[in-house]
């Protein structure tokens, strides 16, 4: 994209009657560019530990799905998908969807108890995970009726899991059925993270995740074939739908997948060297960790582009990265589990630091008060996105089963998305913080991350979280959890010292009138922290 206002006006969504995610485009790239890199998935230590063209990957997932098939698993069917970064998780997913079935992904760090209900609330009837994840199923499998089929990638635990890889060699790679899907049949249910309520399942269809995520691949991450895209994702985030499958290779691009352990950010770095990578996404968290590390040591020069989603990224951050990488801008852009990306920076406007960008193409998006009423320019509110007279594709059909939820969601036209923010003149969007966790402090309003990000400019801290602790005289007052640099040591001065050093930078009465040293963040899946909990901590109810 080259003129963002030109290509607002012009762009629009084109849905077919009948489309199929995998047949419609990895089907098709391995009929045009067979031999073209489809995905590169690296071991634990960085080594290339599998690579698939288009045409094996589309033959691996023809085999799955008729793997599958073989079972009696058929169109509407769901399947529980938990697997680490493994190409294993490809292959499953893309051979579910050909035949229609419903991939329903979770992060290998799910509990007995979580699996049990996401697979119950799901009513799944087949689960694919590795030997972690089957010692955890065969704990609550007897009380799951609807599970008739337990897939294991390595060694079967028992006579009740069938392995991945027999079930594959016994499979025909021959075509599946050519038709399978309507454009608006379900294709993937992804649960919410739960912060705050039981997770609730977002159901999307074939369109919105597999037509809708090509602008999030063209628009916002740039992407072209001949490039090695690397996002940092958990399988069981939606962030992974968002970049590891179908508009990256709708692009041409290549897909680098590893089967990451604890972040290590020298270990990424250099990863990002060694393989050549050209386009990068990782969450706010991981970036911070990054500008922590000898960016100067590293070999970046074939890195071209950077984004960031999850959070907003603190401008100090992207401003430290720039410098490090000479002169590779972080591009924030923002979404859901519920959206592809709908606001971003891109590369053919000024980014402005901090700021969530402006909507993306095929997005009409507004700050709107409570009853959607659009507000004025640099008043705080609701973002949210227009649903009439037309439903953009790249939004999710609602929560399954929860029609409460989805009415709570839906409504005047619009979608609400939960988040708050204010809108600039130039129509750059700032984001303030989730509807729950603006703090209301002597009549005044504070979003969190502004806060935030004076906290992280100070050289002595990484990372913080801000929320509102519950204060008889103040409604709440400003409370910051800091995790400091490894050099630094906490002390009564030190947070004297951030409480000044905020007040310099921000409105004085945003300052923290509290500061808790922390050694972690509560974070959920997706590296969104926990604020929730953090003020759960402050009430007494989940430990000091």
């Amino acid at each position: 994209m080259t003129d963002y206002h030109a290509e607002r006006a012009r762009f629009r969504w084109e849905v077919p009657g009948r489309f199929n995610a995998v047949l419609d485009i990895v089907e098709r790239r391995a009929r045009q560019n067979p031999h073209d890199l489809a995905l590169v998935a690296l071991g634990r230590g960085g080594g290339i530990a599998t690579t698939y063209t288009f045409r094996e990957l589309n033959l691996a997932s023809r085999r799955m799905g008729h793997a599958l098939a073989g079972l009696g698993v058929g169109k509407g069917d769901r399947i529980f998908l938990m697997l680490p970064r493994i190409a294993e998780w490809y292959v499953a997913m893309l051979g579910a969807i050909r035949i229609g079935a419903v991939p329903v992904p979770g992060t290998p760090q799910l509990t007995s108890r979580d699996i049990e209900y996401r697979i119950d609330r799901a009513e799944a009837v087949v689960t694919v995970t590795d030997g972690d994840g089957a010692v955890k199923v065969d704990k609550i499998a007897e009380r799951l009726p609807t599970l008739a089929h337990r897939i294991v990638v390595g060694p079967a635990p028992s006579a009740a899991w069938h392995t991945m890889d027999g079930l594959l060699a016994r499979a025909s790679d021959a075509p599946t059925p050519a038709d399978p899907t309507a454009a608006d049949d379900m294709m993937l249910i992804y649960f919410t993270s739960g912060t705050v309520a039981y997770p609730k399942m977002v159901a999307h269809t074939q369109a919105s995740f597999g037509l809708g995520h090509q602008v999030t691949a063209r628009y916002w991450q740039d992407l072209r074939r001949g490039d090695l895209h690397w996002t940092l994702s958990d399988t069981g985030w939606a962030k992974a739908a968002w970049s590891k499958l179908f508009g990256q290779w709708a692009q041409g691009a290549t897909v680098l997948e590893m089967d990451l352990g604890k972040s290590d950010p020298d270990l990424i770095l250099d990863t990002l060297a060694r393989h050549g990578v050209t386009t990068f996404c990782a969450p706010p968290t991981l970036y911070r960790s990054l500008v922590v590390a000898d960016l100067a040591s590293y070999d970046l020069s074939r890195l071209r582009h950077c984004v960031s989603a999850g959070e907003p990224l603190n401008p100090e951050v992207i401003r430290i990265w720039e410098d490090g990488t000479r002169g590779l801008v972080v591009h924030d852009g923002f979404g859901q589990s519920e959206t592809v990306n709908v606001l971003a920076n891109f590369r053919c406007l000024p980014v402005r630091n901090g700021s969530m960008g402006k909507p993306v193409p095929g997005f009409d998006i507004e700050v709107v008060d409570d009853d959607g009423a659009p507000l004025p320019q640099g008043d705080e509110g609701n973002v949210a996105i227009r649903v009439e007279p037309e439903r953009p594709v790249g939004l999710f059909t609602g929560y399954w089963r929860d029609p409460e939820a989805t009415a709570a969601a839906f409504r005047n036209g619009w979608y609400f998305t939960g988040d708050r923010a204010r809108r600039d003149e130039d129509g750059y969007f700032w984001f303030e913080g989730r509807q729950d966790d603006v703090i209301t402090s002597s009549g005044y309003r504070i979003g969190p991350f502004e806060v935030e990000s004076a906290l992280v400019e100070h050289p002595a801290v990484v990372e913080a979280a801000v929320v509102g602790q519950d204060d008889p005289a103040r409604t709440q007052i400003v409370t910051a959890f800091v995790l400091l640099h490894p050099d630094a040591e906490a002390s009564p001065q030190l947070a004297h010292e951030l409480q000044d050093h905020v007040k310099r930078l921000t409105a004085p009465y945003k300052y923290p009138r509290q500061i808790h040293f922390v050694t972690e963040l509560p974070k959920t899946v997706s590296g969104k922290i926990r604020r929730g909990e953090l003020r759960e901590r402050l009430r007494g109810t989940a430990g000091s």
